[in-house]
């Protein structure tokens, strides 16, 4: 395993995140700005985006959705790639999102979109890859080169991107003055769940499974945290929103079922609060991650939010405790977390 000043790649990569959003809202705000001003009309943003990055657009969702006011739909690239049939994208801003920008198939929804006249954006952190190509517009991720395969300081990059837009387009000046003080946000959180995280990952060394819940802004969240434990555990997690989980797959919880919910202080916190309940009720065994005091006696395991952020800024941090829990569980299991088996860091799909 690589190391730097004694860490990981990974770990280096997760303590760079205050210095990446800060450059990057530094480079990219004015610009962002500008874009705005030059898009044509639209009616509705479609986004094309494959694994971490389909996280990052699922947050999109919520975000370009409550704020701008336009509605989100996530694009099916099989449609353009295998079936050769890609629908009308009348009315559309159609959005690519790759950490790479390599994705064949990405690209090709981007590509199709321009070949229908509609605006496209890129979102990227290679300003010279195929999808920045593909674009008419790009805004640049500014993250560095990220050397270990799990994607980390990316993810809460786009999620800065897809956040600075929606500010821009709702034109609030204190959302705005929010959004640039959430790298202070995010150091604060990894100083503060830091010392937590590595000395709670030793007691689920052994976990085979477990199922992560959010709702809400960090519904995307919970599926970035569940292919997070995938990736550098090779533990079965899986992800859901409060709402669909309890449409059936809440009769599968079984005594001592670890269950991470991600439950930040916000409009759905009194929905996690009773799904924390009904679940302590059923035996499962609880790990919060949560800045809110209701958590700490519903969690066998808090994973604290010591920087209280605006909801919808919310996923930019509460993804931070998860990033350092499975990165100490891959330690406390002897897993190289650089180096996940059978993955490599650009996955080409198409």
């Amino acid at each position: 395993m690589d190391r730097v000043d004694g860490r990981s790649l990974l770990e280096e990569e997760i303590y760079s995140q205050p210095e990446v959003v800060a450059r990057l809202l530094e480079r990219e705000t004015a610009h962002a700005g500008q874009i705005v001003c030059q898009l044509p009309d639209f009616e509705y943003i479609q986004i094309a985006a494959r694994g971490t990055s389909d996280y990052a657009a699922t947050y999109a969702t919520y975000a370009l959705a409550s704020l701008a006011g336009y509605p989100v739909s996530l694009a099916t690239p099989s449609l353009h790639t295998i079936y050769h049939a890609p629908p009308r994208l009348r009315g559309a801003l159609v959005v690519g999102i790759s950490q790479s920008g390599q994705s064949p198939d990405i690209v090709a929804v981007v590509e199709e979109g321009r070949r229908q006249g509609r605006p496209t954006l890129a979102i990227t952190n290679d300003g010279s890859s195929p999808l920045a190509a593909a674009a008419d517009h790009v805004i640049e991720l500014h993250a560095g080169p990220e050397r270990s395969v799990a994607a980390t300081k990316t993810y809460t990059a786009q999620l800065a991107v897809l956040a600075l837009l929606a500010a821009t387009w709702n034109g609030d000046s204190q959302k705005l003055a929010a959004l640039q003080g959430m790298p202070e946000a995010i150091a604060k959180t990894l100083a503060g769940a830091g010392a937590t995280v590595s000395q709670r990952a030793e007691r689920y060394r052994y976990m085979r499974q477990c199922v992560v819940i959010g709702r809400g802004y960090n519904y995307a969240t919970a599926f970035e945290l569940a292919l997070k434990l995938k990736e550098l555990d090779y533990v079965m997690s899986t992800a859901y929103s409060s709402a669909d989980f309890r449409h059936g797959p809440i009769a599968t919880v079984e005594e001592d079922l670890p269950v991470i919910l991600v439950m930040p202080a916000g409009a759905v916190l009194e929905d996690m609060l009773g799904m924390a309940k009904d679940l302590r009720e059923r035996g499962a065994e609880l790990i919060a991650i949560s800045d809110a005091e209701e958590a700490r006696p519903l969690a066998r395991t808090l994973l604290p939010l010591a920087a209280p952020s605006p909801e919808w800024l919310s996923p930019i941090t509460a993804i931070l405790p998860g990033q350092l829990l499975a990165l100490h569980l891959a330690l406390a299991k002897g897993l190289d977390p650089d180096t996940p088996r059978g993955l490599q860091k650009v996955t080409r799909t198409y």
